[in-house]
């Protein structure tokens, strides 16, 4: 390293020190717990006993619900991730025009990202999806001239209940047109300038300039949307009353854990299920990094 990027460096990891720091001491160590009371069987009233490698025995080999919890959520993740950062690309392109009024409408897009995906606002998508009297049917039955009766069931169906949870994570699209929007104004105007007059139309410009320009923005979306989508409890406990029905078409594997933890206490199973969840969501981000030579850095050499 030169002298200048050892400079660079050290700097670096002062800022990132608080945060290591706040991992090792206080993520860190539940972590390590986590992880050691994975072999062990507890039910907090008895001492703790280790057992190996029976709970992951179990749960690969005994338990179905494990393989429906995974199965859940890795389609609500493989949904809801591409479909809402397309949609968070569209909106912060549509944000991005010149025109009279603009900061109203981002303004107007951007609040319900500021609600978030609390135990409020899964309140609220529980009535929009309830299959008697909720919002969404009343407007397809206006819409279409189905009656309210014959629409779909949403959290009611085994088939409509997962779909109407991918259609709910749409609700923060907002939070992700920001970041998109950020970085459509970094891209340096020049360069469309110069593709116009190579004769590159809208759609070649967007291609060959706002995806390349855009793509450490989409490389960081992609990051956090797909951890946190794995990670996804509040809405589904709010919704489906912490069961995870109707027949655990909703159960995910953050509400299983909690299930077995605080419902069953079965502590040590839940520590292993946890471990699991915490592999896939380190094979998912390593794959990513494996996978990311797509992503265009601006000064970088490549070799």
């Amino acid at each position: 390293m030169t002298s200048a990027e050892r400079k660079e460096a050290i700097s670096a990891y002062m800022f990132i020190t608080p945060f290591l720091l706040a991992m090792i001491f206080i993520t860190g160590g539940p972590v390590l717990a986590a992880f050691g009371l994975s072999f062990c069987k507890w039910d907090i009233l008895t001492p703790i006993q280790f057992v190996g490698l029976d709970n992951y025995k179990e749960m690969f080999f005994g338990d179905p619900r494990f393989w429906k919890a995974l199965y859940n959520t890795a389609y609500f993740t493989f949904l809801s991730v591409p479909v809402g950062m397309v949609l968070s690309i569209i909106v912060a392109m549509l944000m991005n025009q010149k025109v009279k009024g603009i900061a109203i409408y981002r303004t107007i897009y951007y609040l319900p990202s500021v609600l978030g995906t609390g135990v409020a606002v899964a309140v609220l998508w529980k009535w929009i999806f309830n299959a008697d009297s909720g919002l969404l049917n009343y407007l397809i039955s206006i819409l279409t001239g189905i009656p309210m009766s014959e629409c779909p069931k949403w959290l009611a169906s085994e088939f409509w209940s997962k779909n109407a949870l991918v259609i709910m994570s749409f609700w923060g699209v907002g939070g992700g047109m920001i970041i998109y929007l950020a970085g459509l104004q970094g891209i340096p105007t020049t360069l469309y300038e110069a593709a116009e007059i190579d004769g590159a139309n809208r759609w070649q410009q967007f291609w060959t300039v706002t995806l390349p320009g855009l793509s450490p923005i989409i490389f960081f979306q992609l990051i956090i949307t797909l951890v946190n989508s794995f990670q996804i409890f509040n809405q589904v406990y709010v919704m489906t009353d912490g069961l995870g029905g109707p027949a655990d078409s909703t159960l995910v594997m953050v509400l299983y854990i909690y299930q077995k933890a605080f419902k069953y206490y079965q502590m040590g199973y839940a520590s292993a299920l946890a471990c699991i969840l915490f592999a896939v969501i380190l094979l998912a981000t390593w794959l990513q990094f494996k996978f990311s030579k797509w992503v265009y850095y601006e000064g970088e050499l490549r070799k």
